[in-house]
């Protein structure tokens, strides 16, 4: 293999003349020896392994072909001579690829395809400089030595192949879409790769090297396309084969474990390639199955006959564990001593040594030595709590193999020193076939949809802890009871990527309701896995010592945490989770504190506010971690090396009542601790560089706690109130760093206290006095308003940090904002209108607008205007989206001005603020859809001087085209939702030329199409809304226009109760009703020369389903929209009952009709149905 070279004497290394020289004055004794310095050492090695390398290439390169012996001898020593370096080393950085790429195209046309040593050597220093150089070869050198490999596949003996096929593997690292010339030849139908590649092949080197190459081939480097179909698939298909199948007799296990993470690998980089398709050679159980195979690969204890596939359903899919042969119970007895005397006796001296031998191997070593002295109870009672999982055994008395035979003390005084050696590396390599197996499965839950992967839940996430039996394979199997804490690690993280955005699945978990006798529903099958999972979990997170996988373990319950529906669950579940990671935050790793604060977070952000976690919050703090019960882990005395006596009784009042209001919240005041006060002991190696300040906490840690405070204020910010004074001033605190991270964080934890301020006042608006309720608020803000935020407004550098502060402006009450003195709103305004912070700052002026009713002021207005009009043409989508949502609040204020105001608001403004809306609505979705509605806001509040004036012709026709092509556009729903609102804002203004105007036709035309055939029932809902607003009959154009209003109308009522998507079900009722509301509004102004055009829309079929669905409505007198829809459902219909007078005149309407209708039936027979309608909907009919 690469390094297996000859090196040769040191009479062949070129040293310089200075060196010499110094050894002779040294040898002399003339001068006393001067050691350089490490950067000299650095400078001078790196000098000369370029001084080596150069006059390497200058002899390559001065050589030309021959069948001389000379050329041989010399190629020998060169090629020795350049495998002998060590590329690793930081000597070689300077080596440029070109150079490199060069060589190698050299040194192949030296070598002829005869000479198979010396291909033998090139195939090695090819393999060696691209790796340890990490060089990526230009797509001409591809060409070049991918065909002098093929060649010599082709060509030369079969003992030269994995050789070669170890240098190809390194040529088309990342390059498989780059050998697109080559691919036939290798990946065809009789290609080099395929032949060498498939299980078939006796020569397990050749078949090893082959696989991974294939592994390479599928690697694709970011920015170049992935390899190409079908070459993909031939891929996969070895790849797959090699897993599925089994291991030869005769080739050794720890060769069979190389293979087997070669084409792991290889499986890994195919799944990083894109979304995973259904295709029909690609099936996802059957690789799942694979996978699950070799997750448990070599696990000491554990026996797995796995099934071939696994098959998406919700119920368990059982593994056979063969039970283990008995053994006498005198052996039993005697291991058992010796175990006992062995864990005596130099425990810490063998992992130590196995430590030296390899870095996993030792912190395993390290991890079975923990479990063996303080954990090993813990965990085997984690299969026994709540069942006898663990504890039953079968039938002939033995017990099941699940327990991991490192833990049960086998003796390595059963192998000779090679023996236990051997299996000390059979181990190592197993334990990277498991890991290989978790990482492909990482990468499979990455690329394929999450809703298909949900199917094969319960085959890696168990739903019970295994009554009567051994407990399900899981990937919590692995967590708990897998002796390498990477491989622990890795399974934590497929877990943690499983429970990512499974919010919407584990929504169905319900164990609230009574159990049922008959059959378990899926609810409850998946509120005992969510169980499970926090039991396991937390189990878990009391055996484990390593600080990755600890880390890995927090991580795994954060995300578990903020994807339950505790609200649906019985309680119970949280309080041992916050009570056993609350000494976590005092250990002694960096990265384990962040993310117990990071599942702090989580706890007190979910489905907030939560009566468990209200109480949590609520208990007294003065007691310590280590007094605390029920809290207490086996790694607890190392991990509260820190002491936290004195802050936990910073969070306490001395004899504090639980829950009362004058007992501060402990988690506030830990955080506030962590971000104020100084550390006071030294940190773990993590910790190193990554503190703000000397005295300081870590930077990570303070900003975390940053987080949890706004977590905290978003969800329980009633048990903040007490210290909102001293959070103010935290806030400030943090605006005065350096840090931006720091700052930034302290605008969020403002922006979210402004926030619960506001909702805080709503909800004690019914409770008087208020205005004693704002003093501390007007207090807060006045200490906040200050230098602080004002710097952080005006920070140019830092555009995310202006951003959020003016969000943080957004959220001030404005109650107390109106007792702010002057000079602070004097200074703010200045700011906000300037031109260096228009860009993220322009739609603050409408907040301030609003509050003190400035809109009466119309220069401030204007002022406002231009601004957000000069963020509209901004570059950046962001600014662009928050000035057009910035337009549509302002052109909201300005259909409810008064008239004064009107006739004071510049034309020229008007114009151009319609001109920009008509623009953005041309914009990206998020800018488009209030761009819309500001555009109808605009066309409602133009005034007859305006329409009066032919500059304002073209605008609006441009206007209302933008309206009508966003309604029958493929934007998104809420685009549409709002193009619809705003084309019925615009009918409100009776000065439009509605019904004698071009685009009216058009208008009328795209509403009646979304209503009858958009998907989405909100999107109907609001266009039925906007074609029952025109006041008149003559705004709906002729009779023709008329009749197809009705008809659109008609045909959506009929078909009301079909639709694509069953979410769509809870707007059906409120569909009905605005159809309903929308028809008899016709109807009421309906004149009797449209009743012949409307006669088509009453055949035979439709016209009892449209009686049916009107008396309906009419029967609830137009009151009640939609009968058991919720609010949210109940706010799309559109607030358009039909009031007592509006039934008086559509009584009278059609009674007149009725009446006319009955003399001209005799002249037009196709009448009749009219007055049946007239009679069944007349509303008189259904008065109380």
């Amino acid at each position: 293999m690469a390094g297996k070279a000859t090196f040769f004497e040191s009479s062949l290394s070129f040293p310089s003349s200075r060196n010499t020289q110094g050894v002779q004055s040294a040898s002399a004794g003339t001068s006393r020896f001067v050691p350089l310095s490490k950067a000299q050492h650095e400078l001078d090695g790196s000098a000369q392994a370029l001084d080596q390398i150069s006059r390497c290439f200058n002899k390559l390169r001065s050589l030309r072909p021959s069948d001389s012996a000379t050329l041989k001898t010399e190629l020998n020593l060169l090629f020795d001579q350049l495998i002998s370096e060590n590329y690793n080393s930081g000597n070689h950085d300077n080596i440029q690829p070109e150079v490199v790429c060069e060589m190698l195209m050299h040194a192949s046309c030296l070598v002829p395809l005869s000479q198979e040593h010396l291909i033998i050597k090139l195939s090695q220093l090819i393999h060696q400089l691209l790796n340890q150089l990490q060089v990526i070869v230009d797509e001409h050198t591809l060409d070049v030595l991918v065909s002098y490999c093929t060649h010599a596949l082709r060509t030369c003996s079969s003992w030269t192949h994995p050789e070669v096929l170890l240098a190809l593997s390194s040529l088309v690292y990342g390059n498989g879409s780059r050998c697109h010339r080559h691919l036939p030849e290798l990946l065809g139908l009789s290609g080099i790769l395929v032949n060498y590649g498939d299980p078939s092949q006796p020569d397990i080197e050749i078949r090893r090297s082959a696989v991974h190459c294939l592994a390479n081939l599928c690697l694709s480097v970011a920015g170049q396309p992935y390899l190409e179909e079908p070459y993909k698939g031939v891929c996969y298909g070895i790849l797959l084969r090699t897993l599925q199948s089994p291991k030869p007799p005769d080739v050794e296990d720890i060769v069979f474990c190389t293979l087997l993470q070669s084409a792991l690998k290889g499986m890994q980089y195919f799944c990083n390639g894109g979304k995973w398709k259904a295709v029909p050679n690609q099936d996802l159980g059957t690789l799942l199955a694979v996978l699950k195979r070799f997750m448990f690969y070599g696990l000491p204890g554990i026996s797995v006959e796995m099934p071939q596939v696994l098959y998406p359903a919700p119920l368990p899919q059982y593994e056979t564990i063969p039970a283990a042969k008995p053994e006498p119970s005198q052996d039993s007895t005697a291991q058992k001593k010796t175990n006992k005397k062995r864990k005596s006796r130099g425990k810490g001296k063998k992992a130590g040594a196995e430590g030296k031998n390899d870095g996993e191997e030792g912190e395993g070593d390290h991890i079975s030595g923990h479990h063996k002295t303080g954990g090993a109870g813990v965990v085997q009672s984690a299969w026994s709590l709540g069942s006898q999982s663990a504890s039953v055994t079968s039938p002939s008395g033995v017990t099941p193999q699940l327990y991991p035979s490192w833990k049960k003390g086998s003796s390595d005084s059963e192998f000779s020193d090679p023996e236990g050696g051997m299996q000390s590396k059979l181990r190592l390599y197993q334990a990277r076939v498991r890991q290989s197996a978790l990482q492909c499965f990482l990468a499979v839950v990455k690329c394929v949809e999450k809703r298909i992967l949900y199917g094969y839940w319960s085959s890696f996430v168990p739903d019970a802890p295994g009554i009567g039996g051994p407990p399900p394979l899981t990937l919590l199997t692995i967590a708990l009871k897998d002796p390498s804490p990477k491989v622990r690690a890795g399974s934590l993280q497929v877990l943690s990527a499983l429970l990512e955005g499974s919010r919407q699945f584990l929504s169905t978990a319900e164990d609230t309701s009574a159990p049922r006798q008959a059959f378990t529903p899926f609810s409850a099958t998946l509120a005992a896995s969510v169980r499970e999972l926090h039991r396991c979990l937390l189990l878990a997170l009391v055996a484990e010592s390593s600080c990755q996988t600890l880390t890995q373990v927090l991580k795994c319950l954060a995300h578990l945490v903020s994807n339950v529906p505790y609200n649906r669950l019985r309680p119970g579940l949280l309080s041992p989770l916050w009570k056993q990671i609350r000494p976590y935050v005092r250990h002694r790793d960096v990265n384990v504190r962040v993310s117990s604060l990071t599942l702090f977070g989580a706890l007190v952000s979910t489905q907030a506010p939560l009566p468990e976690i209200q109480l949590l919050l609520q208990q007294p703090g003065s007691t310590s971690a280590l007094s605390t019960p029920g809290i207490s882990t086996p790694q607890e005395l190392s991990h509260n090396w820190r002491l936290p006596a004195r802050r936990d009784g910073e969070a306490s009042s001395p004899g504090g009542v639980e829950g009362g209001p004058e007992v501060p919240c402990w988690l506030l005041q830990l955080c506030v601790s962590l971000v104020t006060q100084p550390r006071e002991e030294p940190y773990s190696d993590s910790d190193a560089g990554g503190s703000s300040g000397a005295s300081l906490e870590p930077s990570p840690i303070r900003l975390e706690a940053l987080q949890v405070l706004a977590h905290l204020m978003k969800g329980y910010f009633s048990l903040a109130q007490t210290s909102l004074l001293e959070l103010g001033q935290l806030s400030a605190r943090c605006l005065k760093e350096q840090d931006p991270s720091v700052q930034l964080h302290g605008t969020k934890l403002l922006e979210e206290l402004g926030t619960g301020i506001i909702q805080q006042y709503r909800s004690d608006a019914n409770t008087p006095p208020q205005s004693a309720k704002c003093v501390p608020v007007v207090e807060f803000w006045s200490d906040v308003l200050g230098a602080p935020l004002i710097s952080a407004l005006q920070n140019e550098q830092h555009p995310t940090l202006q951003t959020s502060a003016c969000d943080t402006l957004s959220s001030i009450l404005p109650q107390a904002f109106s007792q702010l003195p002057v000079s602070v709103f004097d200074l703010l305004t200045s700011l906000l209108i300037s031109k260096e912070c228009y860009k993220y700052l322009e739609y603050i002026l409408l907040l301030f607008s609003c509050i003190f009713n400035i809109y009466n002021d119309v220069m401030f207005v204007a002022d406002t205007a231009n601004a957000i009009l000069t963020a509209l043409d901004d570059r950046s989508p962001n600014v662009r989206a928050k000035a057009a949502w910035s337009l549509g609040n302002l052109t909201d204020t300005l259909i409810s001005v008064g008239l004064e105001f009107q006739e004071e608001f510049s034309d020229m403004l008007l114009l151009n603020m319609l001109r920009s809306a008509t623009k953005a609505s041309g914009d990206k979705d998020r800018v488009k859809s209030n761009a819309v509605r500001a555009l109808g806001n605009l066309l409602h509040f133009l005034q007859p001087v305006h329409l009066g004036k032919p500059v304002f012709e073209q605008p609006l026709q441009e206007a209302m085209r933008a309206l009508i092509d966003t309604v029958r556009g493929d934007a998104t729903m809420k685009v549409r939702w709002n193009a619809c609102y705003a084309l019925g804002n615009a009918f409100r203004n009776h000065s439009l030329p509605l019904g004698s105007a071009v685009w009216s036709k058009e208008a009328y035309s795209a509403l009646s199409y979304v209503v009858t055939s958009c998907k989405n029932f909100k999107v109907r809902i609001k266009s039925a809304a906007a074609l029952s607003v025109p006041s008149t009959r003559d705004r709906y154009g002729d009779a023709q226009q008329f009749a197809e209003v009705w008809r659109a109308l008609a045909q959506a009522l009929e078909h009301s109760e079909e639709m694509e998507d069953f979410l769509e079900y809870r707007y059906c009722a409120s569909l009905r009703s605005q159809l309903c509301h929308a028809l008899l509004h016709l109807l009421s102004l309906c004149q009797p020369d449209d009743l012949p055009v409307l006669r088509s829309s009453l055949s035979d079929q439709s016209r009892p389903v449209l009686q049916g669905f009107l008396v309906s409505y009419l029967s609830n007198k137009g009151v009640t929209l939609a009968a058991g829809v919720d609010g949210a459902a109940g706010e799309e219909a559109g607030d358009h009952a039909l009031p007592e007078d509006g039934l008086m005149a559509l009584n009278e309407t059609l009674t007149r009709l009725k009446g006319q209708l009955e003399e001209a039936v005799a002249a037009q027979p196709g009448l009749l149905p009219f007055v049946d309608i007239c009679d069944i909907t007349n509303p008189g009919k259904y008065a109380l």
